[in-house]
Formats: structure tokens, sequence, C-alpha cells
């Protein structure tokens, strides 16, 4: 049994599923070397002993005309490359705190750092690789029936996550992901990028609704962004990362 909870934990680890959402150690177990050069270049997270911007999976403009390229560029580049600064300068504080020479008086503020600035990171992460250019349409397989069995039909399941994204208070994320206790999916919001979540949930698709996710092309109009996004998820990632849950 915990051969298997360890090969799970680690398989979902190289899928960039561990966030800083959970357990502050979940965050600082680093994958191995020899698995971030298995990975695909754009969900190479971490690398070197702290956290690395990875590329795109496609070129900024791929997903025109939902999402612009000015958007991607702005997003990607600067709002992404900030969690990761932010992440990295959160655990260094703290392992200043671990060693002694860091003001222990600031490890609730370092603490909250990481979970969102890793968060924020991590999801970030998710969300690239959950949209490709051509797709939309519906899952299939393994994943559909999953979908059916816990929502009752792929459209009812549009629905309640379109109905989360839109829902969002300020800035966060809706999030379709599997809950190991009960064994289902389930759709939450994150507000912010790490607050509402179910702890060991296991996000498996992320819908950024930040206002510099949307704002560039749709404006104030979350609802037109969230119909267009439909048009470039990538079930085939999503099919993968769900199943590897099931291992």
């Amino acid at each position: 049994m915990q051969n298997s909870v360890i090969s799970r934990r680690s398989a979902l680890r190289g899928l960039g599923f561990l966030t800083a959402t959970g357990a502050v150690a979940s965050v600082l177990a680093p994958a191995s070397a020899s698995a971030a050069t298995e990975l695909p270049p754009s969900e190479v997270a971490w690398k070197d002993g702290k956290y690395v911007l990875p590329p795109l999976p496609y070129e900024y403009n791929a997903l025109e005309p939902h999402i612009d390229e000015a958007t991607m560029r702005l997003h990607h580049d600067k709002h992404h490359l900030g969690y990761v600064n932010g992440a990295n300068k959160a655990l260094e504080a703290l392992a200043a705190i671990a060693d002694g020479s860091g003001d222990a008086a600031l490890t609730k503020n370092w603490e909250r750092e990481l979970a969102f600035q890793g968060s924020g990171h991590t999801l970030h992460v998710l969300f690239w690789n959950n949209m490709a250019p051509k797709a939309g349409g519906e899952p299939k397989g393994e994943l559909l029936e999953a979908i059916t069995r816990d929502f009752g039909s792929f459209e009812n399941f549009k629905r309640l996550f379109s109905a989360s994204a839109g829902g969002v208070e300020a800035s966060g994320w809706a999030l379709l992901g599997y809950e190991p206790v009960s064994g289902k999916l389930q759709v939450l919001q994150a507000e912010k990028h790490q607050n509402l979540t179910v702890q060991g949930f296991i996000p498996l698709l992320a819908l950024d609704v930040w206002e510099h996710a949307y704002y560039l092309k749709y404006q104030n109009k979350r609802a037109d962004y969230v119909t267009a996004w439909w048009n470039v998820v990538n079930w085939d990632d999503v099919a993968k990362r769900y199943a590897a849950t099931q291992k």
C-alpha cells in the first residue's frame, strides 16, 4: 500500500498536480532530475533546486481568435513569471528561518506567500497545458465516463464549471479535479490561487479568471471569455492527468 501511494504521488508530481494548496511539504519536495527531463518542456516547472518558468506548449498566437496573442504574452511572460519569482523568494526565506539565519517571526508571512505564489505557478503550468489550438469539443473514454458518472452528463458538468468560473469573486480559478477520499471528480472555485480548496483535491483542468487572463480582449465580459475558452480545452491533456490519478 505504501509503495502504491508513493508511486501515485510521484506520478502526480511529474504532471504538476501537487500544488501549494496542500501541505507546504508537497511544495518543497523536488521532482528528481531524471523525472524533470522526461517531462515535455512545457511541464518542467522545477529545475536545479528552484521553480522555473516553462515555455508555452504552442506559439503565443496559437489560440487565436479565442485567446489573443497580446494577452498570452503578458499573461505568461509577466504574470506567470512573477509567481515563479515570488515562490522562489518565499522558499529562500523559509530556508533561512529553518537554518536559523532568518526571522522566525515572519514564518507565517512567508508560508502564506509560498501558498499564494506557489499555487499561482503550478496552476498556470496546468492552465497552459490544458489548452491547445484546434481543440475543444468533448472528452472521450474513461474521462467522459467519469464526468458522466459524477455530474450526470457532460452538459451538466459544463454548466456547473461555467457557473463556477463566472461566480468567482474578484480573482481566482474554476477547477475540475479528482478528490481521492470519495474517488470522484469535483468542481471547485479557487479564490486568488490557494483559497477554498479541499485538501487532497488534485486539479485536472484549470480556467484562470483573473482579469489579466482576458481583459485586453474581453474587457469586463468574463462570460464571453469563458464561452470562448471551451474551444481551446485540450481534453487529451485532461484525460492523461485523470488517468494518472487512477494508478
